[in-house]
């Protein structure tokens, strides 16, 4: 047997990330230092073995192309958790994803970005 156990990816201020991704619905577990020196957070999301390993590494720089990877979670009722995203500050998109989700033949998909310009898909479960 062979589980997917979790994703890392690289971040250029950590206290920023954590609080994006509590905002998102996730919980900070364990920080601690790598024997490299990288700062360790990990994102856990309730009823998910799956967690998200946000890393900082003083020398590198987060920078990789448009597109390149997302993550995705899966919400029960999309559009209320889209709205308290919203009235979290955070940016959906696209813009007329309320116009998109009326029309019952669209599937439920949006999108926000991360400080880092990650994106994350929001879809329904």
């Amino acid at each position: 047997m062979i589980k997917f156990l979790h994703t890392r990816i690289r971040v250029a201020k950590p206290d920023d990330s954590i609080a994006f991704y509590q905002k998102l619905g996730f919980t900070l577990g364990e920080q601690k230092t790598s024997p490299e020196g990288n700062q360790l957070a990990f994102m856990h999301l309730p009823d998910s073995e799956h967690f998200l390993e946000l890393t900082y590494s003083p020398d590198f720089k987060v920078e990789f192309p448009e597109d390149l990877m997302h993550t995705c979670v899966g919400v029960a009722d999309v559009i209320a958790y889209c709205d308290k995203l919203e009235s979290d500050g955070i940016e959906i998109w696209p813009g007329n994803w309320r116009e998109k989700f009326a029309d019952e033949a669209n599937r439920k998909m949006a999108f926000v970005t991360d400080p880092d310009g990650y994106e994350v898909e929001i879809l329904s479960l």
